[in-house]
């Protein structure tokens, strides 16, 4: 580049001397266009640009109004934007490209974001594209010109300056260095942050009228210019530039060549000029990055729709989950009833185990295919984070759900040999029906045993016919000490409310879990039971704090953690800390069927 290359762009109001301006300053500097409307201040920097494009060097223009595309009458530009009239529709994610033809492919573009109806999109355009700029000029070093439509609108002298404001500040301030200069054109300099105006190394005031914004001419340039700038005729502009030292100039700036797309509208119809068009490779390459963001969105809408499904079908779940739930309530309360000798005769009794042991098998079932639902839950990849923390059982509220299903076998009890009591007392009304007679001894509640004899048509001595009512009574009585015996199964423990966590972790049903929690983990005892005792005192902790007041690793910890925390124990916040579970652990203890089945159920929970 010519450093001592001029550019042509007006006359002296006084002597019609000829102003041109440097061209490595305006491609480098920082420079400020100001005027109320229909003043020239856009004129002013049309000219300027078709001054730059003659001369072989490209520019970005951030056209807020859509006043530009008439600079294609003459030069081949690139429009990129919303609008149907731009060469192409843009977004951030075109950024990069558009920066990059640009610089590397000295494409002169206007980045139109007068067509966009979401401010948010137009702004993450602008600014995305000033980041590439300037990230690419700092390798590139190469002079270059960005343009910046309605400067005040991004770097308001007012609070409120977004992100966007903040990048073409910071191109102000550091861009020259590397080569990107930029040109801010606003028609309110009142509104424009000072910083960048007073910083300007070359200014142009057109006609202003509002006080406040001739205040600022005087403040800046000086009183009698604040003065006279409300004066100066169409095009007119007082001129102060930092490489001449001929102080403030009055210039009568050149009418563009191009066709002025933003002139105000008159009653005379106007022919839009014929454009010229850039090269269908350049197109192409954008049209590529559009059409990979349209796949994106529509793989996006997939997953989101997938996602929705998934959620419903949790819903779904959960209400089956919580019918089963109720079914099991129903069978502790069968349980309590027997104990207590509410039930009938043996006819009614056989009938109800019957049902109740066809409805566990139902239940069973279910559960299998629960389990099966929730196994493709959590194969739902990186966009399943939120179905994993209701499928998974993070919070125990699902395993315990199948804790429940599974519980409702438990409340058959068993005898001491592990048969199914269901089974002996439906065995015990067959033999009541058969001609053997049979001795059957019965545990009572408090450990004692009590002979009794059932009747039968080959008993020699003391045989009891069906009608006898002394053996009717015999047998209900064994039926209560079984209901008895059930009841006890499914009876509450108690456990005081203000229980330490070190006392609820040493309760016997937890702390079976915090060793079956050990044994999946890579904690010996000694580990585990300081990390519990650790957490009890101190928690809520993080596994590095844990692990400074324990001579556990790191690893150790984690892998305890996690199995105690699949086990109900351990809960996490939002800060990764994590602490005892204080009502899951005496809900453990109260709860008979989570004690009675817990190894089981738990086995069944991993596989």
């Amino acid at each position: 580049m010519d450093n001592e290359q001029q550019l042509p762009v007006g006359h002296l109001v006084a002597d019609d001397t000829e102003v041109a301006i440097p061209v490595v300053e305006i491609l480098t500097g920082r420079g400020f266009v100001t005027g109320k409307s229909g003043s020239g201040k856009s004129n002013t920097a049309s000219v300027v640009v078709e001054q730059l494009l003659d001369a072989g060097y490209p520019v970005a223009i951030i056209d807020a109004d859509g006043e530009y595309y008439g600079l294609k009458e003459e030069y081949e530009l690139l429009h990129v934007g919303a609008d149907e009239e731009c060469d192409i529709q843009v977004g951030a994610e075109h950024a990069e490209k558009v920066a990059s033809l640009a610089l590397e492919q000295n494409v002169p573009i206007i980045i139109d974001v007068s067509g966009y109806l979401d401010e948010d999109e137009a702004d993450a355009l602008i600014r995305e594209t000033a980041r590439h700029l300037f990230a690419k000029e700092k390798k590139l070093k190469k002079p270059f010109l960005l343009v910046v439509e309605e400067c005040h609108e991004y770097i308001p002298e007012g609070g409120g300056m977004g992100e966007t404001g903040k990048m073409l500040i910071k191109v102000g301030k550091r861009g020259r260095k590397h080569g990107l200069g930029i040109m801010g054109i606003s028609q309110r300099p009142a509104d424009v942050k000072k910083d960048f105006i007073t910083q300007a190394n070359w200014l142009v005031w057109h006609r202003l009228t509002w006080e406040n914004d001739t205040k600022v001419v005087s403040r800046i340039v000086g009183s009698e210019y604040g003065e006279e700038v409300p004066n100066l005729n169409a095009g007119e502009a007082f001129v102060q530039t930092d490489w001449t030292d001929s102080g403030i100039r009055r210039v009568q700036f050149n009418r563009k060549r191009t066709f002025d797309a933003g002139a105000t509208p008159g009653l005379d119809d106007f022919e839009r000029p014929e454009l010229k068009s850039v090269s269908d490779a350049l197109m192409e390459d954008l049209e590529g990055i559009t059409e990979l963001q349209e796949q994106e969105h529509d793989r996006v809408a997939e997953l989101e729709s997938r996602l929705e499904r998934k959620q419903e079908r949790i819903a779904e779940l959960e209400n089956e989950l919580q019918t089963a739930r109720d079914v099991s309530n129903a069978a502790r309360k069968m349980a309590n009833a027997l104990a207590h000798g509410d039930l009938g005769g043996p006819e009614e009794f056989e009938e109800r185990l019957r049902e109740k042991n066809e409805r566990i098998r139902e239940l069973r079932e279910r559960v299998e295919e629960l389990e099966n639902e929730q196994t493709e839950l959590r194969s739902f990849g990186e966009w399943n984070r939120d179905i994993e923390d209701i499928g998974e059982p993070e919070s125990r509220d699902d395993h315990d759900d199948y804790d429940d299903f599974e519980s409702v076998e438990s409340d058959a009890p068993t005898d001491a040999d592990g048969t199914d009591t269901a089974e002996s007392d439906e065995s015990t009304v067959e033999s009541a029906e058969s001609s053997e007679p049979t001795d059957e001894r019965l545990e009572t509640t408090d450990g004692t045993a009590t002979a009794g004899k059932t009747w039968g048509a080959n008993d020699s001595e003391g045989r009891k016919s069906p009608d006898d009512k002394g053996s009717i009574e015999a047998y209900q009585r064994a039926l209560r000490e079984r209901g008895r015996r059930l009841g006890g199964a499914v009876s509450n423990d108690s456990v005081s409310e203000t229980a330490s966590l070190v006392e609820l972790a040493n309760a016997d049903p937890v702390a079976v879990r915090i060793d079956a929690a050990r044994r999946e983990s890579l904690c010996n005892e000694d580990h585990t039971w300081d990390i519990v005792e650790t957490l009890a005192t101190d928690g809520p902790m993080t596994v590095h704090e844990i692990a400074a007041a324990v001579t556990a690793s790191v690893e150790q910890i984690q892998s305890l953690l996690t199995e105690l925390r699949n086990r109900s124990l351990v809960t996490r916040n939002d800060d990764r800390q994590y602490g005892l579970d204080r009502r899951e652990m005496i809900s453990i203890i109260t709860d008979p069927d989570e004690r009675a089945h817990h190894s089981e159920l738990h086995s069944q929970w991993r596989d």
